[in-house]
């Protein structure tokens, strides 16, 4: 590839580093499918949101298709454990070799966390210190047992939920307890981090703050495929000095090589390894914390697709709905679709349809069908309510009818 690439190979080399190009599995997904998709995507993004599916299980259902959710969390919580719970992008499962890399942020808790942590270990470290004592002697514990035990005379903190609940997340972003496992409410557990990582984890040295950078940044660049440096440096949530250091350090080395692409104001930064696929022919729901699509500028550089997430917009100024999901059909996303999970009625609910502009809809209803159909199955719901509105709710209504997935 020449120093200038074209839009089409920029989204086609991105698509590939996301793992949209690989053929999905035939049978049931196993372990080995599941690190294929965290060694190209690098971090899986963690939210509470459960209006359709958990956040961090959607990105393998892009992927894989249809694949049991116990499988990432076998990985996640049991033993030998492959992925664990730390500030990532945003609240993340990602690959326990991380860890080491990501130490640099457990030592500046006290400055960066946010400010009900660094109040509670500021202003009371004897607090936080019981915490942990209680985490070492009676962990795996929730923050509700911490809490009740906080309550009891013999303590006397006399201090609400939150201030434990504080004191555990302060101890859990210094990297001292780690996230045991999590139940069905999402209710997280906390043991002490000697207790949950692995020993070889554990025992790997501390790199460098600067080696720790370059190294992120090469996995964000390796999951990105073609990048600028915001994304770059997002993909980790890296300080601005840290990650622009790691870019020119990785340029130098050979394992970036600046790039341009017609139509992009920032340069891009082509991943050495990257590969560029003649066809993508990918069939895809992609979730609104995806991290093919985190960075909405670049989403919008690839795609020509403008991406708001809406869930903290006020309904009556919504555009296009609560939990809206691209669809990504070979290698452009040519429709958006608002979906609800309702699990007591047993249905997909699709509260609107909208088809990108220019694209066929003989082509993108009948194919949506078919991905709702799969999505519906893998959630376990028996059926699929006809769309409520948006310009593709028609055609989609009468595909999902003839694929007889609707009620």
């Amino acid at each position: 590839m020449t120093d200038s690439i074209s839009p089409a190979q920029a989204r086609r080399i991105a698509l590939a580093a996301q793992g949209f190009a690989d053929r999905r599995p035939v049978g049931v997904p196993s372990r080995r499918h599941l690190r294929r998709v965290v060694d190209r995507t690098g971090v899986i993004q963690m939210d509470s949101v459960n209006v359709l599916q958990r956040a961090h299980y959607l990105p393998l259902f892009s992927r894989l298709g249809s694949y049991p959710t116990d499988l990432l969390d076998h990985a996640a919580y049991r033993r030998p454990r492959e992925l664990f719970e730390y500030w990532g992008h945003a609240a993340s499962l990602l690959p326990v070799t991380l860890q080491p890399l990501l130490r640099w942020r457990m030592a500046r808790a006290r400055d960066e966390a946010w400010g009900g942590m660094r109040r509670i270990a500021t202003e009371r470290p004897d607090f936080v210190r019981w915490v942990l004592d209680e985490v070492a002697a009676k962990g795996p514990v929730t923050a509700a047992e911490v809490e009740e035990d906080a309550r009891r005379p013999k303590t006397d903190w006399g201090w609400n939920w939150s201030e434990a609940k504080h004191a555990l997340e302060y101890l859990f972003w210094c990297g001292d307890v780690s996230a045991a496992t999590r139940d069905n409410t999402f209710t997280r557990t906390y043991d002490l981090t000697e207790r949950v990582l692995p020993r070889a984890v554990l025992d790997t040295p501390t790199p460098t703050v600067p080696d720790a950078h370059r190294e992120l940044v090469r996995i964000s660049a390796a999951a990105l495929g073609v990048a600028a440096e915001t994304e770059l440096r997002d993909y980790f949530r890296l300080p601005v000095a840290g990650a622009r250091q790691a870019i020119a350090e990785l340029v130098e080395e050979g394992a970036l090589r600046p790039v341009t692409v017609p139509g992009w104001k920032p340069r891009a930064y082509l991943h050495a390894d990257a590969k560029l696929p003649r066809r993508v022919h990918a069939a895809a729901l992609v979730s609104p914390f995806d991290p093919l699509v985190w960075e909405r500028d670049r989403t919008e550089r690839l795609f020509n697709f403008r991406y708001r997430i809406e869930i903290y917009v006020p309904a009556h100024l919504r555009v296009h709905g609560y939990y809206v999901l691209p669809f990504l059909l070979g290698d452009q996303l040519v429709a958006r679709v608002d979906l609800k999970a309702d699990r007591r009625a047993g249905v997909l609910r699709v509260p609107g349809a909208w088809l990108e502009p220019g694209q066929p809809v003989a082509d993108v209803a009948p194919a949506l069908a078919d991905a709702l159909g799969d999505l519906a199955a893998w959630l376990g719901l028996g059926s699929i309510a006809p769309p409520e509105s948006g310009d593709l709710a028609s055609a989609l209504g009468v595909a999902l009818r003839h694929s007889g997935g609707t009620v």
